[in-house]
């Protein structure tokens, strides 16, 4: 990916509405070049999709809680398609440490958040921070800086 690239990705990040106009016209190219190079930035996997951010609390999702869990391995296919029936679960991440997983979940009220809880928790012992504030909301992602190293 070039520079062009990641502006482009900075505009769609910003307004994922931008049209393919101004986004030539933001990038000083023709609009079939960034058609032709946001079809790529999709095929290729960096554009997964576009949509709208929702703020939870104004959908009447008051409470935002983080829940870690320890699920032993013959639970976990079970674990994991339980969090596909709970549309509360916002995300999941797979991580390293003393916990299997680590998850972030709305709810209308605590004593919704202490239901969710009860289905997770069967499947091992949970630790729930609730989320008071967000000083630092999710950003868009930077192009990294010249010279890192990239290794997987």
């Amino acid at each position: 990916m070039d520079d062009l690239d990641w502006k482009l990705l900075s505009l769609l990040q910003d307004n994922g509405r931008m049209t393919y106009t101004e986004l030539a016209r933001q990038v000083a190219l023709s609009v079939p070049a960034v058609i032709e190079r946001v079809r790529r930035l999709e095929e290729a996997g960096v554009i997964e999709g576009y949509a709208a951010r929702v703020n939870p609390a104004a959908a009447g999702y008051l409470v935002t809680a983080l829940i870690a869990i320890t699920v032993q391995q013959p639970a976990k296919t079970k674990f994991l398609k339980l969090l596909e029936t709970i549309p509360e679960v916002l995300e999941c991440h797979h991580v390293t440490g003393a916990d299997s997983y680590i998850m972030q979940l709305v709810a209308v009220s605590m004593a919704d958040l202490e239901r969710l809880i009860g289905r997770i928790n069967l499947y091992g012992e949970t630790r729930t921070s609730i989320v008071m504030s967000t000083p630092l909301p999710e950003r868009p992602l930077k192009q990294p800086p010249a010279g890192a190293k990239k290794s997987r």
